[in-house]
């Protein structure tokens, strides 16, 4: 099968969606498809081809980025969004995966060609605060009412979908995980220590100002001797600001940020982590949080993303409905290291419901339903169409 993956966001920039989509066409790639991505995002000069570990190297899929040698090389540059709905349209693809969110063009662009070429449309965010957009955009393209099959990544995030795409049905479509390969032998531990771990970008949406506050507030209710440390791994437009912040509220001596670290890096964390944290608000999924279960890490998150999908509140992690409410869960588990325990045994004992080989399954039988959708439209694919 030809497989173009259609996306505003992609290595080497970090970030959930970007190494989503690595990972599912590696995996395609690796089953004997064809498979290319095609996105608006540039690389740095001198930045080869992403590797299986997300950095750079030989392997991996093949990358068309017609944004690259344009005056204006970013993911709203018109003219890259026009030569990446091309190149998915006369590449002779058997299906296109477009990958969207909020804030991703090339992605709506890319969805209108579900008249042409079977299409899945897969949404990463939770978009419930930009529906009104959608609708005045919908109301411009008619792209709701294209033969596409629609996908989130999360009930939760299919939820805003749904009411923008009725009565067409909208499916959950996970990201994958290797869990046994997020397995770790937990190291032995300092003594009178909690560290604290969160994997995420150093963007506004992810709240990262706000974790900092949570960490604080948690600190001051257990006191100094507690022993509490925190690592927050990742890069992004608010590093600088929160370097200020931790030397403004003497935090230097208790919270590292490392920046960027590998995926094998992140799992040797793991290993000597008692705790993880995801503060963002907005987490339609939360891959960093899900390969933390998979390591045994109990997972305080908020209630209302897509995390709770796959942590169950009070076995494998607990979910907050607030700030406060987070920070008081960090003080229960790092206080309680019996109920860490518990929570450690059954994350490890029980393996996520979105496992790749499931994952692949259900990826392939969409692609199946979107073919069958356009051969069902009227007219049905349009005859003499390049590629």
């Amino acid at each position: 099968m030809r497989i173009a993956h259609l996306t505003d966001y992609y290595l080497p920039r970090l970030g959930g969606v970007e190494m989503h989509v690595h990972d599912l066409a590696t995996r395609q790639q690796e089953a004997g498809h064809d498979v290319t991505v095609i996105t608006s995002s540039a690389r740095p000069a001198g930045l080869r081809r992403p590797a299986p570990d997300g950095r750079t190297g030989r392997d991996g899929p093949r990358v068309l980025r017609p944004t690259e040698r344009m005056a204006f090389p970013t993911t709203l540059n018109p003219g890259g969004i026009v030569a990446g709905r091309r190149l998915a349209r006369d590449g002779k693809y058997d299906v296109v995966h477009v990958h969207a969110g909020p804030f991703t063009p090339l992605a709506v662009a890319g969805a209108t060609l579900a008249a042409e070429i079977p299409t899945v449309v897969t949404v990463h965010s939770l978009i419930s605060y930009m529906e009104p957009a959608f609708r005045v955009l919908d109301a411009a393209t008619g792209w709701s009412a294209l033969p596409a099959v629609w996908t989130a990544v999360s009930d939760t995030a299919a939820e805003p979908v749904r009411r923008l795409v009725a009565p067409a049905p909208v499916f959950v479509l996970p990201n994958g995980i290797d869990a046994e390969a997020w397995r770790v032998d937990p190291l032995p531990r300092t003594p009178g220590e909690v560290l604290v771990v969160a994997v995420m970008r150093l963007a506004p949406r992810k709240r990262p100002h706000h974790l900092l506050r949570i960490l604080r507030r948690a600190r001051a209710a257990l006191g100094p001797s507690a022993g509490l440390r925190a690592v927050i791994v990742g890069d992004g437009p608010e590093r600088r600001s929160i370097d200020r912040y931790l030397r403004r509220h003497a935090m230097t001596g208790w919270v590292d940020l490392p920046g960027r670290l590998e995926r094998e890096q992140i799992r040797a964390l793991f290993q000597r982590a008692d705790l993880f944290v995801a503060p963002a608000v907005l987490e339609s999924f939360g891959i960093a949080a899900l390969e933390a279960r998979c390591a045994g890490l109990p997972v305080i998150a908020r209630t209302e993303g897509g995390i709770g999908e796959f942590v169950t509140d009070g076995q494998d992690g607990l979910l907050a409905a607030s700030d406060g409410a987070m920070a008081e869960a960090i003080v229960r588990l790092a206080s309680d290291g019996a109920l860490r325990a518990r929570m450690t045994a059954r994350a490890r004992a029980v393996q996520p419901p979105v496992t790749w080989p499931g994952v692949l399954r259900r990826t392939e039988d969409l692609y199946g339903l979107a073919v069958e959708r356009l051969d069902r439209a009227p007219g049905g694919r349009p005859e003499g169409r390049v590629g």
